[in-house]
């Protein structure tokens, strides 16, 4: 299968590299960054033992498409995307929280009111909900952003309290994120989904707020489909979701949620392919475009040399 996994070029220029979960990320000039978004998955902040075909495109495409559909909220990171696979753009000093949002109760959160917690992120949440309701309004529930091991939940009082994000940069964060969120939903109704949570991430160069990393995505947010989602709320019955949930729940089924001395279950031929097909069902769900597959050039010397072409431009 040709996806990418790894990389290890070497670029004119080049000052820095960075390997994170799923993205390999080059320095240039200590100016620009040229990011590929490779085809490792992970789930539980652990990065699963096998690459799923064509993950990196379509987040990468999913991405610059919504970046694009929010520029006029804020500005953000992207000059170019000279590869499916690949995003160039401007260095931004990243605020070291991640913004979470969310419309309804699902995923982590259910996880944690299930449990019986009805505070998160500082956030009281109403007695009765059930899985996957939708919330009186959608609920900033921050993270850390973490560069080693797990991101963890903190308020907003103390992100202020501890100095993470000064008062006026965090209430614009908070105003940016909202409004994103807004357009997210809006564009999702358009495509007959539900965009239910998701997160943003932001930077500053000067006193400039920008959009960074990706959005909309199906490693960053999670969809329902919202013809039936009355009724299965209604009936006590799952709903037909598009997200990286549904990998999560195979491992949960399998064994495997993170935690030591758990081993990743075998990721055979057949389940790489479904999460691939997953993928691509949600690019297209999600876009209302026909997914464009590569053709059969060896990716990474396809990848390297549409770099090389973009960073002459720069």
């Amino acid at each position: 299968m040709n996806a990418i996994k790894e990389t290890k070029f070497g670029f004119e220029g080049q000052t820095a590299f960075y390997k994170g979960k799923v993205r390999d990320v080059y320095t240039i000039k200590d100016k620009y960054l040229a990011m590929v978004v490779t085809d490792r998955i992970s789930a539980f902040d652990v990065v699963l033992p096998e690459p799923i075909p064509y993950k990196g495109q379509v987040l990468n495409q999913i991405a610059a498409k919504f970046l694009k559909a929010t520029e006029d909220i804020l500005p953000n990171w992207v000059i170019s995307t000279p590869d499916p696979s690949v995003t160039i753009g401007r260095i931004c000093e990243p605020f070291k929280v991640e913004m979470v949002i969310r419309g309804y109760l699902a995923g982590h959160a259910a996880r944690e009111y299930a449990a019986g917690k009805r505070t998160l992120c500082g956030v009281t949440l109403p007695e009765g909900l059930k899985e996957n309701d939708k919330l009186p309004e959608p609920i900033i529930t921050p993270t850390t952003k973490a560069s080693v091991g797990h991101d963890e939940d903190i308020s907003r009082e103390d992100i202020l309290a501890k100095g993470i994000v000064t008062e006026a940069d965090y209430v614009q964060l908070e105003d940016f994120t909202r409004k994103l969120f807004a357009r997210g939903t809006e564009i999702a109704a358009g495509q007959g989904l539900i965009l239910v949570d998701t997160k943003y991430e932001f930077g500053k160069v000067a006193d400039q707020i920008y959009l960074i990393d990706e959005i909309h995505t199906p490693d960053s947010s999670r969809y329902f489909y919202s013809d039936g989602y009355e009724q299965r709320q209604q009936n006590n019955e799952p709903q037909k979701q598009l997200s990286k949930e549904f990998v999560r729940k195979w491992l949960i089924d399998n064994g495997f949620q993170g935690k030591d001395g758990q081993i990743v279950p075998e990721m055979t031929r057949e389940i790489v392919l479904s999460i691939s097909e997953r993928y691509i069902e949600l690019y297209q769900q999600i876009t209302g475009e026909a997914f464009v597959k590569p053709g059969d050039e060896d990716v990474l010397q396809r990848v390297e040399r549409n770099i090389n072409s973009a960073l002459l431009e720069l």
